[in-house]
């Protein structure tokens, strides 16, 4: 298959064949913001992934992306909290750090002086094209837009090629995120010498889940269900879950978009199909779905909970994950760091 041609979801196919094939060629570079509580949204849209991954054994780095939190707003609030909370919901899904390292951006320094050789690869009007950037500046909540939030593709392609990662995974909506990426690591070597992968993106197959109020699951709506939340908050928001007047139940995604997300997330807990799920509810309603949800949600969630809880007891194993990762992703970004100055000439 060629992978000029190929479309995002057939190469991600090709690709999914190569890691079964040989885990120990990829290293994956993923990671999130800690701009609040993780919850149901990103356990099924990335961390179950993540997991799966370091599982088949794949190299996996994961990035406590704490300066990114100021792409979009005037302060990190709470931002040690945030981390600690993430910390803890990592190790709680199952990522390993004996198999997976994590670490936070500001630890890194060497990561970030990777910024201005790439920065110069890429024009304004580049960046200024980028369909992700004007979405999330659209999104901003900040009056008036930051140079960080507009150099944030190539913030994130020194997150990603600081390592070399070589697969990226990615929704849909990324996809204009990861081009740069790989634009700055051709132009780099074409410019330089060979020292970078042009990563390539692993599409992900997760399912939107709606938040409670109907709209998209967001840590800063309001509207989600924390992985840290216990049994009876769970079930307190799922039962102000908005749904419709419509008492037969059924799984019409594109027509009942709240009833629907609350029958796949039911249906993502339990393995099951959630045509099935939401036909063996039938006419019981909103309660009877409800009830569903939350004894799905609860049993799914209750191990993870448990470890969640157990980690918690001890802090300073939690904080000496961090340490290690980060120890570990400063030495790796330093060796780049060198190897990027001996091909430039000795400059950064």
């Amino acid at each position: 298959m060629s992978t000029v041609t190929a479309s995002p979801e057939e190469r991600t196919a090709e690709l999914e064949a190569r890691i079964r094939q040989a885990p120990e060629k990829f290293r994956v570079m993923t990671g999130d913001r800690p701009t609040g509580p993780l919850h149901l949204g990103h356990y099924f849209g990335t961390l179950h992934n993540r997991v799966r991954l370091q599982d088949l054994g794949v190299e996996v780095f994961v990035i406590i992306a704490d300066y990114q939190v100021l792409t979009d707003r005037d302060v990190a609030e709470r931002l040690a909290e945030h981390m600690e909370a993430m910390l803890l919901d990592y190790l709680a899904v199952g990522i390993d750090p004996a198999r997976s390292t994590v670490f936070n951006h500001s630890a890194v320094p060497a990561l970030n002086q990777l910024m201005l050789p790439f920065l110069s690869l890429v024009s304004v009007a580049e960046l200024n094209r980028n369909p992700t950037v004007k979405d999330e500046i659209a999104h901003s909540r900040q009056s008036a837009v930051s140079g960080l939030m507009f150099t944030y593709p190539v913030h994130q392609a020194a997150d990603i090629l600081f390592c070399k990662g070589n697969l990226v995974p990615v929704g849909q909506d990324q996809l204009p995120h990861l081009e740069v990426t790989r634009t700055v690591a051709r132009r780099f070597n074409e410019r330089y010498g060979a020292v970078f992968p042009e990563p390539d993106a692993l599409l992900s197959a997760a399912p939107l889940l709606l938040g409670t109020d109907g709209t998209k699951m967001s840590k800063s709506r309001g509207n989600s269900i924390a992985l840290g939340a216990t049994a009876d908050e769970t079930a307190r928001l799922i039962k102000g879950a908005k749904t419709d007047a419509e008492r037969h139940i059924t799984y019409e995604p594109e027509t009942r978009p709240g009833v629907a997300s609350l029958v796949l997330l039911a249906a993502l807990c339990l393995d099951r199909d959630p045509h099935a799920v939401a036909e063996e509810i039938g006419g019981g309603g909103a309660a009877a779905l409800k009830r569903t949800v939350t004894d799905a949600v609860n049993s799914r969630m209750a191990p993870i909970r448990a470890r969640r809880a157990e980690y918690a007891q001890d802090m300073g194993y939690v904080r000496s994950v961090l340490r290690a990762g980060n120890e570990r992703a400063a030495a790796v970004a330093a060796a780049t760091l060198d190897e990027v100055r001996g091909v430039m000439g000795g400059v950064l």
